[in-house]
């Protein structure tokens, strides 16, 4: 391995002077993934046709700051129009385009689109081994996921992982840099597990579990580093905050926005299973919803930090004796990012 200078890490700081569009173009998927987040009753079910999902892309194309555009499902690859949804998106202006995958790839999309529109393919794994994965996503998800990167490279597009961690595949976190290495895959994006769709109301969901506040600090930064080391940008949430640290909500002070095939326009994921959307679709017009909604808790201030937290998965947090958190947790928003150093030439 290539010897290398210190590798950068750093807070992503909340910033306004970019649009995140986080578009869910239809919920159907062909995986049953233990720890999905996808609601139907909260979210829909329908596959938004190509003009209603141009139409809403407009509502936020930039106009004098950069937008940034990821293509979700369900899996978003069974979206018979996504390759022409994806050029649409670049036509209008947005800066970048990614499409997240559980790496089945269907429709040919890969026929169907180039490098140029599309910036990456982003592949869901959750485990270095078969074993691990399957158990998680579905039986083969691990080798088409696997087949799906491969084909994904040698058509010269570049390739990141998203990792989610619980519970059931924590023992494997330490092997997927060097597996993500061997890949060829230039981001890695570890993930904490959500207690929200599945995860909130699967029994079998909710015995994989959110990995502890210790577990995180130990194994989670070690493996960001790891991947580094293998010449991988890696970035993860930063979840639990220092005592130093000020908490910032994202709802505040930047401009994310999750989209979902019923219309429903969220600004915070933790609030997707519940009808407390700030904004909606209605007639291909973005409109904000009456109060009370998201937009009232983004202004809560509590001890605990995240007041979505708090309500929806409080088994993250620990109290002293007096009633006082022992720490706070971030805004899910709030991420880290581990940059490879540049390559040591003064040891060549």
């Amino acid at each position: 391995m290539t010897p290398r200078l210190p590798h950068e890490k750093k807070t992503v700081s909340f910033s306004r002077e970019a649009v995140n569009v986080f578009f869910h173009i239809l919920t159907r998927c062909n995986l049953r993934c233990a720890h999905c987040y996808i609601n139907p009753d909260q979210h829909g079910a329908d596959t938004l046709p190509l003009e209603t999902i141009c139409r809403w892309l407009e509502a936020f194309s930039p106009a004098t700051r950069k937008a940034n555009l990821i293509f979700l499902g369900g899996e978003p690859t069974l979206h018979p129009d996504l390759a022409l949804a994806a050029a649409h998106a670049r036509k209008i202006g947005y800066d970048s385009v990614t499409i997240d995958t559980n790496g089945y790839l269907f429709n040919d999309i890969l026929d169907k689109t180039t490098p140029d529109t599309i910036d990456y393919i982003s592949f869901s794994l959750d485990g270095a081994t078969p074993e691990t994965n399957d158990a998680i996503r579905g039986k083969g998800s691990y080798e088409a996921c696997l087949a799906g990167i491969q084909k994904a490279n040698a058509r010269g597009f570049a390739t990141s992982l998203i990792y989610t961690v619980s519970t059931a595949n924590l023992h494997e976190l330490a092997a997927m840099p060097d597996l993500a290495g061997r890949l060829g895959i230039s981001r890695m994006f570890i993930q904490v597990l959500g207690i929200r769709g599945k995860s909130a109301g699967d029994k079998a969901a909710q015995d994989m579990g959110q990995v502890s506040r210790e577990q995180w600090r130990e194994n989670v930064p070690a493996a960001a580093m790891a991947g580094a080391d293998h010449g991988i940008i890696v970035t993860y949430p930063k979840v639990f905050l220092g005592e130093d640290e000020v908490f910032e909500c994202a709802g505040r002070v930047a401009d994310n926005y999750f989209i979902f095939p019923n219309g429903r326009v969220y600004r915070c994921p933790l609030c997707e299973d519940f009808p407390l959307h700030s904004l909606a679709f209605e007639n291909n017009r973005l409109v904000a919803t009456p109060r009370v909604n998201e937009a009232d808790l983004f202004e809560l201030d509590i001890a605990e930090g995240c007041v979505m937290n708090r309500l929806v998965q409080p088994g993250n947090l620990s109290w002293r004796p007096d009633g006082r958190p022992k720490y706070r947790i971030a805004c899910c928003m709030l991420k880290e990012e581990v940059r490879p150093g540049k390559p040591d030439r003064t040891s060549i």
